[in-house]
Formats: structure tokens, sequence, C-alpha cells
């Protein structure tokens, strides 16, 4: 404990007089000392007093709904309000710009404009001669501070394969592109960039001199100027930000609406059977998996991987090794961070954590896991939700992919699909 003086100041009426007389008593009282934490001194009383260990307001631990279904019809609507989601239009028109065959599968390079910015980039891929109808896997590519870089980080067309692919799939994928995996098994796979990576990327040349931070627009073999690029890319985060809060909206708030417009095209393939609809991601696309996952009621199996905690952990220790793209003003006093996700109780629901990740705090993972296993539970779905911890940092690797492979298959797959 340590010890700290105080000045207590008494204010006295004499009698008769009616003055205060000022009486000094200095005396020395023990204080607890504060944790190192993102806010220092302040960080007990946010989290204790401001955030509250509590659950939430309209989280369904509290007790106050009879059934899942009631809880989702009361929180659904308040967490859309909160993220203020903006108007992207309805299905988008989609132009197929090349078709090919690699590796034992078929691609079709694809292209849609939305409302806002410039046109997005996707990648269709199914198994070579499948005609379905095939389950279908929306793959949301994470952020890894590389906005240069969007569908390309999961995907390998066997066209244009870049060296910063390559360098990218081995850091985060144990050198696989996921989405080529998880289509040879049998399933539809549609991945598109999100605002703002890749083809939806903010360019230098379009803001102002004074905020480009030395930034450029490089060509894909520039590896130093994709570097000068990203960045310019994290710096303007905090602009973006603060435009979007100005804009009353949030970055949740399109991220899910660009998500939903990228479900509908996926959904509308011919090939693929909308009523067997999945999506995954690792970290950037494990927090998207979250926002999707839990406001869409097509996702049937959600995968979340790499982006599990509690708006606790953020707040006190974590906050700086996070994007501005994860927060939603007002909603942590009405639901836990994994709450979200947990509005999709009881479709099939898996998390993948690594225990040494070093976005997020070990004990705050687990806080997270029990608050969705629980959830879960209370909603008869125990069997339906699934979280599992890795060892090693922050992954999406071979071990972690099959397990997410094999609950796709447990819920997506029907008697007679192909596996392999």
């Amino acid at each position: 404990m340590a010890t700290r003086p105080w000045t207590i100041v008494a204010f006295l009426v004499l009698s008769g007089l009616g003055l205060p007389v000022v009486a000094q008593v200095s005396l020395d009282t023990e204080v607890d000392p504060v944790r190192p934490n993102m806010v220092g001194a302040y960080g007990p009383w946010l989290a204790d007093e401001v955030l509250s260990r509590e659950p939430g307001r309209l989280s369904f631990r509290t007790g106050q709904w009879g059934s899942v279904d009631e809880w989702r019809r009361a929180a659904r609507p308040r967490v859309l309000e909160r993220l203020a989601p903006v108007d992207l239009g309805g299905v988008p028109e989609v132009t197929v710009h090349s078709r090919h065959t690699f590796d034992g599968l078929a691609f079709e390079r694809l292209s849609w404009q939305l409302p806002a910015g410039p046109r997005t980039e996707a990648v269709f891929i199914k198994p070579a001669g499948a005609e379905g109808p095939l389950p279908g896997i929306l793959g949301l590519h994470d952020h890894a501070a590389n906005k240069f870089l969007g569908w390309r980080k999961i995907v390998r067309t066997g066209e244009d394969f870049w060296p910063i692919q390559e360098t990218h799939q081995a850091e985060y994928y144990e050198g696989l592109a996921w989405a080529n995996e998880i289509a040879r098994r049998g399933y539809a796979v549609l991945v598109h960039d999100t605002f703002p990576f890749a083809s939806r990327r903010v360019k230098v040349a379009d803001v102002p001199e004074q905020i480009r931070q030395g930034g450029v627009d490089p060509e894909p073999d520039d590896r130093e100027g994709i570097e000068k690029y990203n960045h310019f890319a994290g710096e303007h985060e905090h602009i973006m930000a603060k435009s979007l809060f100005t804009a009353g909206t949030t970055w949740p708030g399109v991220y899910l609406v660009e998500d939903q417009r990228a479900l509908d095209v996926l959904a509308s393939r011919p090939e693929v059977d909308p009523a067997r609809l999945g999506c995954a991601g690792l970290s950037g696309g494990g927090m998207r998996t979250v926002f999707l996952g839990g406001l869409d009621e097509r996702i049937q199996v959600a995968v979340a991987v790499g982006f599990m905690t509690t708006w606790r952990d953020f707040l006190l220790d974590k906050v700086f090794t996070h994007t501005w793209m994860t927060y939603v003003p007002l909603l942590p006093k009405e639901l836990d961070f994994p709450e979200i996700l947990a509005l999709r109780a009881p479709a099939a629901t898996m998390v993948l954590s690594c225990r040494e990740d070093p976005l997020y705090t070990l004990p705050e993972m687990e806080r997270a896991d029990a608050i969705l296993r629980e959830t879960f539970e209370r909603a008869g779905a125990g069997d339906r939700y699934q979280g599992r911890f890795y060892d090693g940092g922050h992954k999406f690797d071979r071990e972690m992919q099959a397990d997410a492979f094999d609950w796709f298959d447990r819920f997506l797959k029907k008697q007679g699909d192909d596996t392999r």
C-alpha cells in the first residue's frame, strides 16, 4: 500500500458570530496504487464505475428475457441504432471481368459499384465443374496494418500472385490461401475488398497535402512505396474515424453494410444455396464476423478468429493495439463485446483464439469465451458454440483452419456434398 498526505478543511461556525473558521489537519492515509493501464489513474474509475463489470442493460445474462428470441428482438435494434449503418443501396449490379481455373478451382474476378467510393473488387471461387447448390462462405480479409491489400490476403488465383501476398500469407496463414482451401472442400467462396482496403482504399492523391504523411500511391511491386502507403493509411485512421462520427455513423456501421452487400452477391449466385451461408475471418476479419454474424440472420455459421475479448480489455490494456474500426459509442454499457456475436444464438458459432496473441490479455479472452458459452447455454444451444485456444501468437494457421473447416462441414454440409 502507498501513503499520501491529505489535508482536511473544516468550516466551523463560531457561536453568535456566524463566521467560518478554517482548520487544517494533515494526516496520512493508505490508498491503492493504480495498476498501469491505458489511462492511468482514470482506468479503475472508467472500468468499474462507468463501464462496470456487471452485465450491461441489454445483456441476456441479466435474466430479464424469457427466451433468446425475445432478447434478440430487443437487443439487435439497439445495436444497429448504435452502429448507425450507412445506406449503400440494394443488391449491387455485378460485372464479371474474367474466368479461369487453377489448381482444381474455378475463379471469377468480379466488381460492383456502391454509392460511395471506388468500385469494389472481389473474387468468387468454387470447385472446378461444380454446379451446386453449394454452401457459401463469405471470406472476410484481415486488417494487419496493410490497407494496400484486400482480398489478395486470403486468396491465390494463380494469376498475378504478388510477392507481398506470399509474405502476408506466410506470416498469418502458415503459407495457405485459406479461401482456396475451404473452396476445395466443396464450398462456393466470395472474398471482397472492404472499406478502405485495396480497391476501396483512400488514395493519397485524393487528400490534402498536409495529411499525406509522406505517403504515395504505389504499384504492387514497389515494396517501399507500399510501406509508405500503409504508414499514411494508419495515420489516416483517426481522421477517417472522426469524419465518420461527424457524419453520424461509425466504422462498423460502414463495414456491416458493405459485408451485407457482398453477402447479397454471394447468396444470389446460381451455384449457391442461400439457406447455407457462413462467414469467417482473422483479426479485422474476425471483428467483421462478430458484427455480420451477430446482426445478419442469413449467416448460419460464423467463425471469428483472433478477435475476441471484452470492452474492459480494450479499455484498460489493449486499446493501443487496435484500430479505430472496432468501436461503437455508447454500446459498451449495454452489451459486452462478445455479446454482439452472441446475438446469433442458437446459430452455430466458433471462436478461435491464441493464448499468446499480443492484441489481447488471456484472462479477458477467457472471460469473453465464458460470456459466449453462458449465453448459448442459457439459449439451450451449448453444443452450437465452441471456443478454442491455441498456443502461439496472432494467426490462423493450418491447425486452426482445419478446425474451422470441420465446424463449417458439421453445420453447412448435407449428406452427399463433397467434403474434399
